[in-house]
């Protein structure tokens, strides 16, 4: 179905649905699309100004002088929500592009540079798409916002629900979410609900939820959701002084991100902010890897799996932004990848000792990365930025188990030394390391 990727300059952001292409205003509640079931994404007006103009608008927003505009989301506002008024901002985004030699070495990709998203105010991506979806529940007066996790995204909707004054209702699934999400859900004040069940089952029941008991759902497949996250693009893009990188891996769960990645792109270059638009490579972990599988077969399969992977942010066996996300990848002639935990965790060492840290989901961008360097998809002398979604210490079990408890001891292991109080113990560690 060919749809217009903006609306005429002067109108308003409408709802529509990718499936059918069925409208609904900006301001409107509904989780799904009520004539096919299908998920919405935000058409906004062609802005007024496009190309080199916009670029220098976004430039004079950019920085620390009085001015500008503080937020790495808010900074696009004509292309996230142009309607929007005193947003719920933390702020967010501002996130570091880095170089680091050892990451370049050990992925055989002298090109790469990694996008930090563990940055942001609770330590993780979902920070952008929630200070637009919970921008947007005050708009409507949403009696209250709630969301499925693995983590990430409870801990974010938990603080900007705190910020905005609206009660927040996270479902978890129990025992299976990192210590340090779960803290911050808990210490933002979110209404905690431990579910027997994985992921999948929370969402399930997060969407009846919201359906049902009229609470506004922030999941992925929340179309402003999409659009926060798109900034992470749009911001990596201006770092490279919108000289487009050849390739952008990401990891791939519930693949709101590899959406959001694929509607930037679309959009810059249909504005005229990049004039070559890069390929996404999508990497999933092994044990939850739907996407992989039918990428092998072309998308001709959509197969969901029991998930198991010790990567939690992307433990995520029936993706809820499938038919967006194999639109990105087609669109920008991507990839889509499986990798192991084993490797996952190797490539996590790796970005942690080179004084970045991530936490494991993260990992899996990098691993992938090496991946296809080794299967030559992607060129030697390629340009590739890397995401990596969250905070080292999102997870610090998984950081102590591989360190201090795996056995055999995995190769990059950095196990704590116990000495006597001596001088010629410090001295033997010296002389050891």
């Amino acid at each position: 179905m060919a749809t217009s990727l903006f609306l005429s300059e002067g109108a308003a952001s409408v709802q529509r649905c990718a499936k059918c292409g069925a409208v609904t205003p900006e301001l409107s509640a509904a989780a799904e699309c009520t004539a096919c079931g299908g998920l919405f994404e935000i058409v906004h007006a062609m802005p007024d100004v496009h190309g080199a103009a916009l670029l220098a608008l976004f430039g004079l927003r950019c920085g620390l002088k009085p001015s500008a505009e503080p937020s790495g989301v808010w900074r696009y506002l004509e292309l996230v929500m142009p309607s929007a008024e005193n947003p719920v901002s933390h702020p967010e985004g501002n996130t570091p592009l880095l170089e680091r030699g050892a990451v370049q070495t050990y992925a055989r990709s002298a090109g790469l540079l990694l996008k930090h998203e563990g940055h942001n105010p609770t330590g993780s991506f979902k920070d952008r798409g929630m200070t637009v979806a919970v921008t947007q529940a005050r708009r409507i007066g949403a009696r209250a916002v709630a969301c499925a996790s693995t983590g990430n995204t409870s801990a974010s909707l938990a603080a900007y629900a705190a910020h905005a004054g609206i009660p927040a209702l996270v479902f978890v699934p129990r025992g299976q979410i990192a210590l340090g999400k779960l803290s911050q859900s808990i210490a933002y004040g979110a209404r905690t609900l431990l579910v027997n069940g994985d992921f999948d089952a929370c969402l399930r029941l997060a969407r009846e939820s919201s359906r049902e008991l009229g609470v506004y759902l922030v999941n992925s497949i929340n179309p402003w959701r999409v659009e926060g996250q798109k900034t992470i693009v749009f911001e990596m893009l201006q770092q490279l002084g919108y000289d487009a990188p050849d390739w952008i891996a990401l990891p791939a769960g519930n693949l709101g991100n590899t959406s959001a990645f694929g509607k930037a792109l679309r959009e810059a270059f249909a504005l005229g902010l990049i004039t070559r638009v890069p390929r996404l490579l999508a990497v999933q972990a092994a044990g939850a890897a739907p996407f992989a599988s039918a990428f092998a077969t072309h998308f001709s399969t959509h197969e969901p799996v029991h998930a198991e992977t010790l990567a939690t942010a992307i433990k995520i066996g029936d993706p809820a932004s499938w038919d967006r996300a194999v639109r990105a990848i087609t669109e920008t002639n991507g990839a889509v990848t499986s990798v192991s935990d084993d490797e996952i965790l190797d490539a996590k060492a790796v970005i942690d000792a080179s004084g970045v840290g991530c936490e494991p989901a993260s990992a899996a961008s990098v691993a992938g990365v090496l991946q296809m360097r080794m299967r030559g998809v992607i060129g030697e002398h390629e340009r590739v930025v890397a995401v990596l979604t969250g905070h080292v210490l999102k997870d610090p079990g998984i950081i102590q188990r591989y360190h201090q408890e795996t056995e055999p001891r995995p190769a990059r292991a950095n196990r704590p030394v116990e000495i006597d109080a001596t001088l010629a113990e410090v001295e033997r560690v010296l002389s050891e390391r």
